[in-house]
């Protein structure tokens, strides 16, 4: 696993010796970066960050902040560690905590990010239950988008205030972007 583009571009990144941390696949994340095509400026969530690979990239790339939310302490750990490798702990902020309590937490704060990664683990019904307390958190910019990672037979299904804009499959990985619904 490696940083593909930007200013750490080629560097390896770790990740948990785990089943339970399922690094995004280079060629998914090229696929993802390729189309969202610029990220500078952007502040970036990354939840069920695992080691961190889809936030770095979006650091690497020209994101201004990214947050990077797991709850299992080797993969904090492993997130710590590659963005210390990658020279972006100036820009990052890692939280150990489960999403839902992130997410209140960064409601709270009156967080607003452009974009929001979801890489939950599969067929474990958590995509949708994300996807509505990213909406009810008000924690989306105006002109975000969610990317979301999942397992082609987990069904993303209507969620208010967001508009499913694109949905691609790479084999057994099916990559869905969604943004503020106009009604919201």
């Amino acid at each position: 696993m490696r940083v593909i583009a930007g200013s750490a571009k080629g560097r390896r990144l770790s990740a948990p010796a785990s089943k339970r941390v399922r690094p995004a696949l280079d060629q998914v994340k090229e696929a993802i970066f390729n189309i969202l095509f610029n990220v500078t400026g952007a502040r970036v969530l990354d939840l069920f960050a695992g080691s961190g690979s889809i936030g770095i990239e979006a650091l690497s790339r020209g994101a201004s902040l990214a947050v990077f939310v797991e709850e299992w302490g080797p993969a904090v750990a492993t997130i710590r560690k590659n963005l210390e490798h990658c020279k972006f702990t100036d820009r990052a902020r890692v939280m150990k905590s489960t999403v839902s309590r992130a997410i209140a937490s960064l409601r709270r704060e009156g967080q607003l990010f452009d974009l929001v990664f979801v890489d939950p683990p599969y067929l474990k019904n958590l995509v949708h239950p994300t996807l509505k307390k990213i909406s009810s958190a008000g924690i989306l910019a105006d002109d975000g988008l969610i990317v979301t990672e999942h397992h082609p037979k987990e069904e993303i299904g209507e969620v208010s205030g967001l508009l499913l804009t694109d949905s691609r499959k790479y084999g057994q990985i099916r990559v869905t972007f969604l943004s503020p619904s106009s009604s919201a």
